[in-house]
């Protein structure tokens, strides 16, 4: 289910995979996380990011 939330498009962001309806991709998820972010925010920051997509994109990495 959570994979779901992420989705690969040939036309955004070049195919990386994104977080859905939105250009956010799971790189940019993971490198705020690596910067030292807080998932809550992450979330408050961008305010289409639920708790639910960030960890989606974390999933969605562990999985490749």
């Amino acid at each position: 289910m959570m994979q779901s939330v992420i989705t690969l498009d040939k036309n955004i962001r070049s195919g990386q995979p994104c977080v859905r309806g939105t250009r956010i991709t799971v790189g940019d998820v993971l490198s705020y996380l690596a910067a030292g972010m807080s998932i809550q925010e992450i979330a408050n920051d961008f305010s289409e990011l639920s708790h639910e997509a960030i960890m989606a994109a974390v999933a969605h990495n562990t999985a490749q």
